[in-house]
């Protein structure tokens, strides 16, 4: 009964079944084999549209290096205060971006609204040198909250950021839940919607260590191969990343393990709610954020549950957790079974 991140799972058997194949023989190195070419082909087929794609090891280091690509001196990117790229990653989008400013976008559930990015990017006014140029907007999906922006959200942010001609990024550090979750295709919702740059996450999905960076303008993607390289992600042996992509993609695994994890976590959030609990943010895609009592929260540590205590702030005080109670966060994965989760449940007594 671990809960306690996606990032915990192993691989998938179609994952390390096609890094088994791959790994005899002799193949060209950084990134001019034949199954990196075949795999990149494959990214263009899955997004309708020819792209540019470059393999990293970290979603860290995607974020980061994306945004690096359209950085500005003294340029400020646009993102929700709870955002990876703003409170989880050390300061390495300011570090690559050679000190671009992250400004928060407040909004509710995780997302911030179009109308929110336009009061924040009119701080910027353009020429005004003091307060520096608009360089990005960064959107993740899903988001921190478990949430997930509605294609129309993603183009009314679009619409914004073309007010002020810059790039919007997307966090799909779970780009797959999200995805299944709207029953979208990927080109729907990323260059269809208006998004310029992805951040595709695999690594939570079943991948060992695999993301990559996809430009859907390659004309923007020119100059990106010397980002890559400068911030220590160009992979010598790049067919073992490639291998990892053409077994996660393999007959659609990919959307079958997202759909599952997001099964899975619907069937909790069901059974916290018949106990008597709530959920901090709506059930969109692998994240749960119930609010518990406390004496539950301790049987269920003593029960073997896995899990992280969350902060709840910003919440409406109907929802907030009282004095004798805590917010929790639970992810599911592609290896949670239903009886991780009725084990989880029959715990709390339902």
């Amino acid at each position: 009964m671990n809960f306690s991140s996606d990032n915990w799972a192993g691989a998938t058997a179609p994952v390390m079944a096609a890094l088994a194949r791959h790994s005899t023989g002799l193949a060209p190195a950084y990134g001019s084999d034949p199954l990196t070419e075949s795999v990149t082909a494959r990214f263009s087929e899955i997004f309708e549209t020819d792209v540019s794609v470059f393999f990293v090891g970290t979603g860290t280091a995607a974020n980061s290096l994306a945004l690096a690509s359209f950085a500005k001196p003294g340029g400020a990117i646009f993102c929700h205060p709870d955002a990876h790229i703003q409170v989880d990653e050390c300061g390495c989008p300011e570090f690559m971006t050679s000190g671009g400013k992250l400004v928060s976008v407040p909004g509710t559930d995780g997302k911030f609204t179009a109308e929110a990015l336009q009061e924040a990017m009119s701080a910027f006014p353009d020429g005004v040198v003091h307060h520096g140029q608009v360089a990005s907007v960064s959107i993740t999906q899903s988001t921190e909250c478990g949430t997930v922006y509605t294609l129309d959200d993603i183009a009314r942010i679009k619409s914004v950021a073309l007010e002020r001609d810059v790039a919007l990024h997307m966090d799909g550090a779970r780009f797959a839940n999200a995805l299944v979750s709207l029953s979208a295709t990927p080109a729907e919702m990323t260059w269809k919607a208006g998004v310029d740059v992805l951040s595709f996450g695999a690594t939570k999905n079943g991948c060992w260590c695999a993301e990559a960076v996809v430009f859907f303008n390659r004309e923007q993607a020119r100059g990106f191969e010397y980002f890559r390289k400068r911030g220590g992600h160009l992979f010598s042996k790049s067919r073992f990343a490639a291998a990892q992509f053409e077994g996660y993609f393999e007959e659609d695994a990919w959307l079958g393990t997202a759909a599952h994890a997001n099964e899975m976590a619907q069937r909790l959030a069901d059974g916290i709610r018949l106990a008597g609990g709530r959920t901090a943010w709506p059930v969109e895609a692998n994240e749960v954020f119930p609010v518990l009592r406390r004496d539950l929260v301790e049987r269920l540590r003593d029960g073997g549950a896995a899990f992280y205590e969350w902060s709840a702030k910003g919440l409406d005080l109907s929802i907030a957790p009282s004095a004798d109670e805590v917010c929790l966060r639970l992810v599911t994965s592609f290896a949670t079974s239903e009886d991780d989760v009725d084990v989880f449940l029959n715990l709390l007594g339902t």
